[in-house]
């Protein structure tokens, strides 16, 4: 059975040259590829020769009439939404390869990006993953599928989580466990708290991850 091909708004990089990095983003539930791309104005200084990519999830969100899904969250138990990013993973892992193939790079020269449900994708899938890629930062997100990480880690991609305070979606303390749950398995991870902030990404928090990519993203 064929994996859905998944497509979205690309940036290329600012220097007008060849990439030499690539950077992915992986939008929330209900929102779609243009959710995040706008980001890559805010990287593109630091990262002139870095090509964004923001993919649409693989499936329509079933909670509204617009945007995607990377796994439903109707059923919000521990079964169900382990499932759901375990469909997720093969289908980001084949974008991912799709994209480092036509530029000509490997996971040395990815960073991964997520927001709240791709966050929960991305702590998911890039530990699982073959190869290390450089980076993952995450927004506001939550590990799912920490008590099988011991028995499923490949790989130990530096981590940077950041999370606001305030956050009434996605609990404030999912930070803290993921965190833990990654250094107890040799996952060099960075958490930051972001005071006042609700559900979402602040200038700060963007701050944090250009300087946590420029330490890591060669």
């Amino acid at each position: 059975m064929s994996l859905p091909s998944l497509l979205g708004p690309v940036v290329k990089p600012a220097s007008g040259g060849k990439a030499k990095q690539l950077i992915v983003f992986l939008h929330g539930v209900g929102a779609d590829g243009q959710d995040l791309i706008g980001l890559a104005d805010e990287f593109a200084d630091s990262f002139p020769d870095a090509q964004f990519a923001s993919p649409n999830a693989p499936y329509p969100c079933d909670m509204a009439p617009y945007g995607y899904q990377w796994f439903s969250l109707l059923d919000r138990s521990h079964d169900a939404m382990l499932e759901g990013v375990q469909q997720a993973a093969p289908i980001v892992n084949q974008y991912l390869d799709h994209q480092l193939a036509a530029l000509g790079l490997d996971d040395s020269n990815l960073a991964i990006i997520g927001f709240s449900q791709g966050t929960m994708t991305a702590l998911y899938t890039l530990p699982r993953r073959a190869k290390a890629c450089a980076a993952v930062v995450g927004y506001s997100g939550a590990m799912i599928g920490a008590e099988y990480l011991g028995n499923e880690i490949i790989s130990r991609p530096p981590v940077c989580l950041i999370h606001g305070q305030m956050d009434e979606v996605v609990p404030f303390g999912a930070m803290e466990l993921a965190a833990r749950a990654l250094l107890e398995h040799g996952v060099p991870c960075k958490a930051y708290a972001v005071p006042n902030l609700g559900h979402g990404i602040a200038p700060s928090g963007i701050q944090m991850a250009i300087e946590f990519l420029q330490a890591h993203l060669r």
